[in-house]
């Protein structure tokens, strides 16, 4: 029996196209015809190597959540002091997410539009979350070491709020047409964190 042919295409790539068009319409909203056209792979391709729609999807968000926690570790964990680390990532979301157009967070946009019973989804989102929260919280814990927040600062919820505060302007950036909302919540943490 002879072998079948390899793939034409590189995996990482069409999965990371699978990515973009799930951001931008969510699960539900994107079609099988409009992921096939953007991966630019058929429909055997397709099933053969990701699975079915909601296979795909799940990989997609993995996809997502690794690259971003990726970046945002290697941000928090740069040189230097820990909460202006901090600060300069609150700083970029802000504006990033005060650009008309602004996508949000694939997670927080999906968050809003997945059924909330399908437990594979949701326990992608909730590791993924926590992740986040860890990162944010060992930062702080380094901050505090570094006497930069008060002994008496509890990092693990002030992690929790930049949680809820960064997933709220991720996805509040999506239709403000004025980025004095997104300008003030970023104020007002950096306030908070400074005087923690």
């Amino acid at each position: 029996m002879t072998r079948g042919p390899d793939k034409q295409f590189d995996t990482e790539v069409a999965l990371s196209k699978a990515m973009e068009v799930f951001w931008a319409h969510g699960y539900e909203a994107t079609s099988l015809s409009e992921l096939l056209k953007n991966m630019g792979i058929g429909k055997k391709s397709l099933y053969d190597t990701f699975g079915n729609k909601q296979s795909l999807f799940l990989k997609a968000l993995d996809y997502y959540a690794r690259t971003t926690l990726g970046d945002i570790r290697a941000r928090l964990d740069a040189d230097g002091s820990p909460l202006t680390n901090l600060k300069h990532l609150l700083m970029e979301w802000q504006q990033m997410h005060s650009q008309p157009g602004s996508r949000g967070c694939m997670l927080g946009t999906n968050i809003a539009d997945f059924n909330t019973d399908d437990e594979a989804i949701a326990s992608i989102m909730r590791v993924y979350l926590q992740q986040v929260e860890d990162a944010f919280t060992a930062t702080l814990k380094r901050a505090q070491a570094a006497g930069e927040l008060s002994p008496s600062a509890n990092p693990r919820n002030l992690a929790r709020l930049l949680l809820c505060t960064t997933q709220g302007m991720a996805l509040l950036g999506r239709v403000m047409d004025k980025d004095t909302t997104l300008e003030g919540a970023f104020q007002a943490t950096i306030s908070l964190l400074e005087n923690s």
